[in-house]
């Protein structure tokens, strides 16, 4: 067995034995994707990104989406914003509700949150962002951590300042993106550009940005000398890779994808968690994208895709999985 790639890190009194860790997705990070990705295990789970305003109206929305299962525990609550005396509210509500980590967004690069003046637009007023954490911090006695990209474009690469000016104003943890804001996902992540922010300063930084095999981990480390991996759109379909990239920085170890079984099982499970979270109306709509990522790459599962896309009723939709699982499982069974 070889020497680990990563080690424990400490994010204020808390112990991350693993520093692989599921990235906060709008829409994708609910509650049952994330017990399906802890299942097969993660360092760290995050979750989706609430709105700091939302959070103390508690609306429906940002309950659902605070809302957390004991086997996730510790759970880092992500919350975005403008305000610093909402987002200092806001954390302490969560922190209330028992979120171990208070996770600040300046990294969310979607137009509707950036003319908010929140997200990644925060890189644009350093002073700004610079009283938001300071009222986090203050408002909160777990720890608080920051997400960000590199910049807001390619002139203005001032992710170092920014995470110095956290790690001075008392946050335990920066993850960064290696993308600027105007970049959105186009083109390749820098994960050696974010050795500058490791230069920076003497809290753990976690490399994020286009992680989707144990190999892109790996080289991602490599290049920036972060401290952990955060995995976001790579685990699309795939719950169980955070475990993989797990085993192999810590064992080397190559641990293969589940059975066809075992993912026609999980996906079945997964399906049933979304509508007894959301409902059947909204959890049918909102399974969809799941059911296009698991099914990626079977023959057939572009056209299985197109058809399922069509059908409201669940029922339906669970007799279209196991008549499109049923050649693979009886192959993988003879």
């Amino acid at each position: 067995m070889r020497e680990p790639l990563v080690q424990p890190i400490q994010v204020g009194s808390l112990t991350i034995d693993t520093p692989v860790i599921l990235a906060p997705m709008t829409g994708v990070t609910d509650l049952p994707f994330r017990k399906m990705v802890r299942r097969y295990g993660s360092g760290l789970n995050v979750t989706e990104m609430i709105a700091s305003q939302a959070a103390i109206r508690e609306t429906r929305q940002s309950v659902q989406k605070a809302a957390w299962d004991p086997i996730e525990e510790p759970v880092s609550m992500q919350l975005v914003g403008c305000s610093p005396q909402e987002m200092g509210e806001a954390a302490k509500l969560n922190e209330d509700r028992g979120a171990a980590i208070i996770d600040i967004n300046m990294g969310c690069p979607v137009r509707k949150v950036v003319n908010g003046d929140a997200g990644s637009a925060l890189m644009r007023d350093l002073d700004l962002a610079g009283s938001l954490i300071r009222a986090t911090v203050d408002a909160v006695s777990v720890p608080v951590t920051l997400k960000m990209r590199m910049g807001w474009d390619l002139d203005s690469l001032n992710a170092p300042e920014l995470a110095k000016i956290a790690e001075d104003l008392g946050c335990k943890l920066v993850t960064v993106h290696g993308r600027t804001r105007n970049q959105m996902y186009r083109g390749s992540a820098d994960w050696a550009f974010i050795r500058r922010v490791k230069d920076a300063v003497s809290i753990p930084v976690i490399a994020n940005g286009d992680i989707c095999t144990v190999e892109d981990a790996e080289e991602a480390l490599r290049q920036s000398g972060a401290d952990g991996v955060m995995i976001g759109r790579g685990a699309y379909g795939r719950p169980w890779l955070l475990d993989q990239v797990m085993r192999y920085l810590t064992t080397g170890e190559r641990r293969p994808d589940p059975s066809i079984d075992e993912q026609y099982a999980l996906i079945v499970e997964h399906y049933q968690m979304m509508l007894a979270h959301y409902g059947k109306e909204t959890g049918v709509n909102m399974a969809r994208k799941h059911l296009g990522w698991y099914t990626k790459g079977l023959h057939g599962s572009a056209e299985f895709r197109n058809a399922v896309n069509q059908v409201p009723d669940a029922q339906d939709v669970l007799r279209m999985l196991d008549g499109f699982y049923a050649p693979w499982r009886s192959r993988a069974a003879a």
